[in-house]
């Protein structure tokens, strides 16, 4: 939804009636035209050109913020707002500045300095119905604007945060591989160590067997001369 503008102050004429004025209020006329049928680029040339007949020309000045602000060109409009806006006795006329001032500022994207804008306008010309409608929108766009912003502020956080947790993550891989390479040696010594006394406890054991088996065989033969020498003698051949 736009903010809306009052075109029956949105152009001013030049009234005076002398030879020179005659010029400025015609090319002010010309711009006018470019400007009802929307040739604001022409409409710009036109007020500028009686801008140079006369600096100090009030219309020029406001006809041709609007023609800027049309154009998109709304930091130029303001600077010719702010002129027409200085220059202006009526109050009417200041209201009437201020208020296509906050125009400008809105199709800026700047809301809270739009919201102002309409604020001053309405001091001056409370029953402005069209500055009251714009003001209520600036600040909801204000308001939608600055949600925006949060959500924008904590979908940032929330992707610092993941990257954070991402980082710790990959460092503690790393600490963990770091970790196993430290500890891989020492458990292959720790194999070695092992394996060599599962060998000698092996060596050992054999060595014990044998004996044991060297003992028993000499029982055996022990046990076996002993029976012989008991054998009771056998009949004699004849």
């Amino acid at each position: 939804m736009w903010p809306r503008m009052v075109m029956a102050a949105a152009l001013w004429m030049v009234l005076s009636g002398s030879a020179s004025a005659q010029s400025v209020r015609s090319l002010i006329s010309d711009g006018n035209s470019a400007y009802r049928e929307h040739r604001y680029d022409e409409a710009e040339t036109r007020y500028r050109e009686a801008l140079e007949e006369d600096r100090a020309l009030l219309p020029g000045h406001f006809n041709l913020g609007n023609a800027l602000e049309r154009q998109g060109k709304y930091q130029e409009a303001l600077r010719q707002f702010e002129i027409a806006e200085a220059s202006a006795q009526e109050t009417g006329t200041k209201a009437h500045a201020r208020y296509n001032k906050g125009n400008a500022l809105f199709n800026a994207g700047q809301y809270r300095e739009a919201a102002d804008a309409f604020v001053e306008s309405l001091k001056l010309n409370p029953e402005d119905e069209d500055a009251k409608f714009n003001l209520s929108l600036a600040l909801k766009k204000l308001q939608e604007q600055q949600q925006q912003n949060q959500q924008q502020d904590k979908n940032q956080q929330q992707k610092k945060d993941q990257q954070q947790d991402k980082d710790q993550q990959q460092q503690d891989r790393q600490n963990d591989q770091e970790q196993r390479q430290r500890q891989e040696p020492q458990d292959q010594e720790r194999q070695q160590a092992s394996s060599q006394r599962e060998k000698s406890m092996s060596r050992a054991d054999a060595e014990r067997i044998l004996e044991v088996l060297r003992n028993s065989e000499k029982d055996i033969q022990k046990k076996l001369r002993a029976r012989q020498a008991t054998r009771p003698k056998t009949d004699k051949d004849w």
